[in-house]
């Protein structure tokens, strides 16, 4: 994955960039949940007790986000994390449509896709 694009419309903006900055960090939050994050138990206990054991997306994998602001004129809304509930299902669908196959579970490192 290269891009991804989102699309927002917080109601009136009082500043795009703070805008497009919470929408590119919620999107990375949407892309981890959807690659890599999971949580695994061992005797009814997590295993990852801290982050550093808790696995995400690296920065390397982080394709480039794109975020286009519609200012609608609609009553200040805000952005909290309007950027993440898009991304796993647009992902997987993009997924499903370029390989034939539906996948259900998340994270998708979970499946095996080969070369």
């Amino acid at each position: 994955m290269h891009d991804i694009w989102q699309a927002v419309d917080p109601g009136m903006v009082v500043n795009p960039r703070l805008v497009a900055a919470q929408v590119q960090s919620a999107t990375a939050l949407g892309l981890s949940q959807v690659l890599v994050e999971h949580a695994e138990y061992e005797n009814g206990e997590p295993v990852a007790r801290n982050y550093d054991l808790y696995p995400i997306l690296p920065a390397e994998r982080m394709p480039r986000v794109h975020v286009k602001v519609i200012e609608s004129g609609a009553p200040i809304g805000g952005v909290g994390e309007i950027g993440v509930p898009a991304v796993p299902p647009a992902v997987v669908n993009a997924l499903s449509a370029l390989r034939g196959q539906r996948y259900r579970n998340m994270p998708l490192s979970q499946y095996s896709f080969g070369t």
